[in-house]
């Protein structure tokens, strides 16, 4: 076969296949035996081995899975990933409609869509061709994982049309995919996936595409990132044209009129929910005009034309088989229910918080009882009571130790607190714990250093404090069970990289009691080194807006200690940075702000956005948000059913504004 032969018989299988693969994995209407597609597939394999030139990005050949990446890089979407609003109930539902028609009027309708269980992605073609696939990480910046993302096969790698575009959509493990994998994982003795998210989420983030390609996993699209380029005016519209480029679409959609249709439509599908062969945890509802859209606009993290409802969390009866007793990081001993195995909302549950021996006694629980298990916002598992009427007499009643389980030491009951605490510094769990907490990713954020490896170097005396993470050889860490070569690089290579954290990365980290991420980035603006602040004095410290005192007690109380005076020596000298590196406020905003420098209070229930949205808006922008009003503070902005600090407010004579008058200045 020559070279144009061989050219003309390869476009004529690449299209054959392609068209074949949408047909089974789109249109789910296979028009093919499998044999005859696995028959076509070999011949291209063949021809394309043959002559590597006439290889092109959009074989169907490029799925099964390249090489092996070092990390991912990050990637700038072309229009901001954002989050949706949450609605609980009915009443969330008549809420949002009588939002939009204030702003609308009357003349409008919604589309309603299945809100999939999965990891969001965004996709970009140029020239109708698969460039780059990412996730949406923090909504601005994703990471790239365009290879995993090949090897999903309802991703066209060619569209139909010649268009360059982003488009957003949802991957997904579906049920068959994810009981498989946990299947094989239960074989090898490995910990199973907690559900299909998680799985669908970490098969996406391996290095490795090929592991990607052996999990099966689907997409569905459901919007256009910037829609201002394609000729649609309704969001409906935009998804009938990702149909006809060739992209999986989910067809459960649904166009209502009025905000009855809606909620009719969301109850259908709490009915119908278990029966689908993927998991959804609610029900998306946009305003479907894109003039509309456009005029209702969005808040910093959300769109205004949209909410996701939340289905009920799904409540199961179990029995409690046992009571099991953890110690945290700040020694606090945590009571965690072992629960008989059962099925709520879609994963296996086997454990449950029992948080303090307060909540034990209010609720009667005893070990052996019957018990309602629900997962609070489709995640946390919980005990939400025990049916006493099913008690058989056998049941036994549990006593919190007097002694920490771990170290022996006795327990003890701060006053105002109603966790018991271990109280020894030297106490291994806690230890243990606080190695944990460091490298986490809001801390030290390091990766392949997780709670396993953590436990498994602490086990091994490898690590004792939070600086021998910074003197762990290859040496030692090719000695542990499953620590391959390209394993101990890759873990040396990010403990290395946290070097370079700015410093309120290190506070966090470091554990301060009552000091959050917040507040750490709050003192790390203020003294913008380690040393400052470990010298900084009560009085220096609750200057600082939102320092209070228990915080600033804690912060010296800290920096006083001997060990912790030489744990920051010890950081110090393996190259940790001490110093801040991020923005400082004054400088991240624009001059003109009228939040410039002043403290805010926001009091009462606000309609449009959420308490979060209005204090991050206000701190962009260089305000300071205070819980309480006083004569230092310069302004407060009063919701609905503002109560006290109102009140106080105009006693004080402190400017009061409305939402409204809110939204127009952080919309400038």
């Amino acid at each position: 076969m020559d070279l144009q032969t061989a050219e003309v018989k390869m476009n004529e299988l690449r299209s054959q296949l392609t068209e074949y693969g949408y047909q089974y994995h789109v249109l789910d209407k296979p028009s093919v035996p499998d044999s005859e597609y696995d028959r076509l597939m070999l011949e291209l394999v063949e021809l394309e081995g043959k002559y590597p030139e006439l290889k092109t990005s959009d074989s169907p050949t490029e799925r099964v899975g390249g090489s092996v990446l070092d990390l991912f890089e990050k990637v700038e979407h072309s229009a901001p990933m954002l989050s949706l609003g949450n609605a609980f109930n009915e009443q969330d539902l008549r809420d949002f409609d009588r939002r939009i028609r204030q702003v609308v009027g009357d003349d409008f309708s919604y589309v309603c869509e299945l809100k999939i269980d999965g990891l969001a992605v965004s996709l970009r073609y140029v020239d109708g061709l698969f460039v780059q696939g990412a996730t949406r990480g923090d909504g601005t910046i994703g990471e790239d994982i365009t290879a995993n993302l090949k090897t999903i096969k309802s991703i066209p790698l060619r569209l139909r049309e010649t268009v360059s575009l982003e488009v957003r959509g949802e991957a997904y493990m579906p049920k068959r995919s994810f009981e498989a994998l946990n299947k094989a994982k239960a074989e090898r003795e490995e910990e199973p996936f907690a559900n299909p998210r998680n799985a669908a989420a970490g098969s996406l983030r391996q290095l490795d595409p090929k592991i990607a390609s052996s999990r099966n996993l689907d997409v569905f699209l459901y919007g256009i990132g910037d829609v201002g380029k394609i000729k649609v005016d309704s969001h409906s519209e935009g998804l009938d044209y990702l149909d006809q480029l060739g992209f999986k679409t989910n067809k459960e959609r649904r166009k209502c009129v009025t905000i009855e249709e809606v909620i009719q439509y969301v109850n259908s599908w709490v009915e119908k929910r278990p029966n689908l062969p993927y998991e959804i945890d609610g029900i998306v509802i946009k305003v479907d005009l894109l003039h509309q859209q456009e005029e209702l606009g969005r808040t910093a993290k959300s769109p205004r034309w949209a909410i996701a409802y939340k289905f009920p969390a799904e409540e199961v009866i179990t029995t409690l088989l046992d009571i099991e007793l953890s110690i945290g990081r700040t020694g606090v001993l945590t009571p965690t229910a072992i629960l008989e195995p059962v099925k709520v909302a879609g994963t296996t549950v086997q454990r449950a918080s029992l948080h303090n021996e307060d909540l034990i006694r209010e609720k009667d629980i005893k070990i052996g009882d019957k018990v309602v298990v629900k997962k609070a916002g489709d995640i946390i598992p919980e005990v939400v009571n025990v049916i006493a009427d099913q008690r058989t007499g056998a049941e036994v009643d549990f006593h919190m130790p007097t002694h920490c389980p771990e170290c022996e030491s006795e327990l003890v009951r701060l006053e105002g607190e109603v966790a018991l605490r271990c109280i020894n510094p030297k106490c291994p769990a806690q230890i243990r714990e606080g190695l944990i907490h460091f490298v986490s990713r809001d801390a030290m954020n390091i990766d392949g250093l997780g709670e396993k490896v953590v436990s498994q170097l602490f086990a091994e005396k490898l690590i004792v404090d939070v600086a021998d993470i910074y003197k762990l050889s290859s040496e030692q860490l090719l000695g542990l069970e499953r620590m391959g070569e390209k394993s101990v690089t890759n873990l040396l290579t990010a403990i290395e990289s946290s070097k370079a954290n700015s410093l309120e990365k290190l506070l966090f980290g470091l554990g301060i009691r009552h000091v959050g991420a917040k507040a750490a980035k709050t003192l790390a603006q203020a003294f913008g080194s380690i040393l400052k602040l470990a010298t900084a004095n009560k009085e220096e410290l609750l200057a600082i807006n939102e320092i209070g005192e228990k915080m600033a007690d804690s912060i010296v109380t800290f920096f006083d200690q001997e060990e912790v005076q030489a744990l920051i020596e010890e950081l110090k000298t393996a190259g940790v940075n001490m110093e801040y590196k991020g923005v400082m406020p004054s400088t991240a905003l624009e001059s003109d702000s009228l939040f410039a420098g002043k403290t805010i209070v926001l009091t009462g229930k606000l309609e449009q956005l959420t308490r979060n949205e209005a204090k991050e808006g206000i701190e962009a922008l260089g305000g300071n948000v205070s819980g309480s009003v006083s004569k230092k503070t310069d302004l407060v902005i009063a919701g609905i059913e503002a109560g006290s600090k109102l009140t106080k407010a105009e006693q004080l004579g402190i400017e009061v504004w409305d939402e409204e008058r809110l939204l127009s200045e952080l919309n400038k």
